[in-house]
């Protein structure tokens, strides 16, 4: 069956001498893998529709198994983001965290405009940082994670001194201090963006501004409670890692 359906490239892998084996994120059907037939070929129809972080629509010919892509219109390409070697790497380990924290075939029309919005801020030059820590806040929900981050995960006050409790799965307050003492002790300003990042609609973002001491509060934290809870060991994390700490070194 023929379905045409509007979609992302989160993955491409050649496949032979001329084929390509293409994964895309597809607003009507979720994740989807489709056969590219001669893609690798530079004057082929499907060359440039067939490439990482391309959104437009593609015509598809389903299957039960591995589909094939029949023809494809560009929206974009998100040509600011392959022309530049940290944006290619922040969006790398978005669509990485997207493909191996979602099933096949599931639709989710909210993460589709989640990876859209995403991309889109990225490619207009907004902060690579803070635009993958609140893509990582996000997904947090769909790979069934939900730290508690509205009021103590302890004892349920809103008021008063929090940190964050990995233990615990959320904020802690003062009052439930001593019941972990491996609570990390964050600035007020790192907690209140950890919770607007897990809240708030991104569609509503405005212009971006964190200090650095801030950023790594925020790397550091959700870090540490993704490799405590979400069971992910991304190749494309430690390229972010070496700018980090090439960074540092600056």
């Amino acid at each position: 069956m023929l379905q045409k359906c509007e979609g992302i490239v989160i993955r491409s892998t050649d496949y032979g001498e001329t084929n390509k084996i293409v994964t895309v994120y597809t607003r009507e059907f979720g994740k989807i893998g489709v056969m590219a037939r001669g893609a690798k070929k530079p004057n082929s129809r499907l060359s440039a529709i067939s490439q990482i972080f391309t959104y437009g629509y593609f015509l598809i010919q389903t299957s039960t198994g591995l589909g094939t892509m029949q023809q494809g219109e560009m929206i974009s390409s998100m040509r600011t983001i392959r022309e530049d070697i940290f944006k290619t790497g922040y969006a790398a380990y978005i669509v990485d965290l997207l493909d191996k924290g979602v099933d096949d075939k599931n639709p989710n029309p909210f993460l589709f405009e989640l990876l859209m919005q995403t991309l889109n801020y990225i490619n207009d030059d907004y902060d690579n940082e803070i635009i993958t820590n609140i893509f990582e806040m996000k997904m947090l929900n769909v790979l069934g994670l939900y730290p508690v981050m509205d009021q103590c995960a302890i004892c349920g006050n809103q008021d008063g001194k929090f940190a964050f409790s990995i233990r615990e799965n959320g904020l802690i307050c003062h009052r439930c201090f001593e019941r972990d003492p491996y609570r990390i002790s964050l600035s007020q300003s790192t907690l209140k963006l950890l919770r607007l990042f897990y809240y708030f609609d991104l569609s509503r973002l405005g212009q971006i501004s964190v200090k650095e001491e801030t950023k790594k509060e925020l790397r550091m934290i959700i870090s540490m409670y993704y490799d405590e809870y979400s069971g992910l060991h991304l190749k494309s994390k430690k390229f972010l890692e070496q700018i980090d700490k090439f960074k540092d070194m600056l």
